[in-house]
């Protein structure tokens, strides 16, 4: 997967855990353009390698984050950008991370009776293939703190991120993204714009944090669990799914008040269909 760092030139650093460096200082202003206005906000970047994005951001936001798993790469960036008080390094696991120790209120900032509003944070960075879902559920998760994530991953997977109900791609991840977000696909860059170049075109993404929880009424940990069930075997009808943890007759009369066909796929829904036959199964169920 992409690995959205600099590589000087004429390099011939063979990639290490999979890592291909991002080549293409056009496409780097590119991404760091697609967050938008950042000169009075905070950035938390992901996976910066050695910190083509890193470089450009630092002048342009009042605070940087970058998060970096490799200790060698974060130690070299803790000398690159040891003059800028603005940007912190941390060397850690973006899915380990304590957001509200970097984010959250200090101890002594906040008085009784008044309300903490976090800042909303921008987050920019490279996901990879096998770790996507778990990263965007973890921000989603903690989206008390999240605006705009722009976010490089391979094209396949920005086209189920974005994918429309009915479609070849749409599944678990399309369904959770889209909501928790409006999902924009931006610009794809092809394996020449990374050295080495890796085997597949990777692709920039926009989600704007806009969840529709209350807007489907539905139970935040409820509603994804129920999904999940829902996309559990992709071959599998929405009635074979869903029987395994609903009793028949409330299965059935669920469908019925939600009007879904028990021969349909989950794909086939949008998430305004899957949430009504949600609240069915929850009304049934209760009785």
């Amino acid at each position: 997967m992409p690995k959205i760092a600099a590589a000087p030139p004429g390099s011939a650093r063979k990639p290490k855990l999979g890592q291909h460096f991002l080549a293409d200082h056009s496409a780097a202003g590119r991404i760091v353009d697609a967050l938008g206005d950042v000169s009075q906000g905070t950035v938390l970047e992901v996976g910066p390698g050695r910190g083509i994005i890193t470089s450009l951001l630092a002048p342009r936001t009042r605070r940087l984050i970058a998060i970096e798993l490799d200790r060698v790469l974060a130690a070299q960036l803790r000398m690159k950008f040891a003059l800028r008080p603005s940007v912190e390094i941390i060397e850690g696991d973006i899915l380990a991370i304590d957001f509200s120790t970097l984010f959250g209120p200090k101890p002594g900032s906040t008085r009784p009776g008044i309300e903490f509003k976090p800042e909303p944070v921008h987050v920019v960075g490279n996901l990879p293939y096998y770790l996507t879902s778990d990263i965007l559920l973890r921000l989603f998760e903690q989206r008390q703190y999240f605006q705009t994530i722009v976010i490089m991953v391979q094209r396949e997977v920005a086209d189920r991120l974005a994918a429309a109900p009915g479609s070849r791609d749409y599944g678990l991840l399309s369904a959770t993204a889209q909501l928790y977000a409006r999902v924009q696909i931006l610009f794809t860059l092809a394996p020449g714009a990374f050295s080495p170049p890796p085997k597949v075109h990777s692709t920039v993404v926009r989600l704007t944090l806009a969840p529709r929880l209350d807007n489907l009424r539905v139970r935040e940990e409820e509603f994804i669990n129920f999904l999940k069930l829902s996309f559990g075997q992709k071959r599998k009808t929405l009635w074979n799914n869903l029987k395994s943890q609903y009793a028949p007759d409330v299965l059935r009369n669920a469908l019925e008040k939600a009007a879904v066909k028990p021969t349909v796929r989950a794909e086939a829904l949008s998430l305004e269909k899957s949430a009504s036959l949600f609240r069915a199964l929850q009304d049934g169920s209760a009785r």
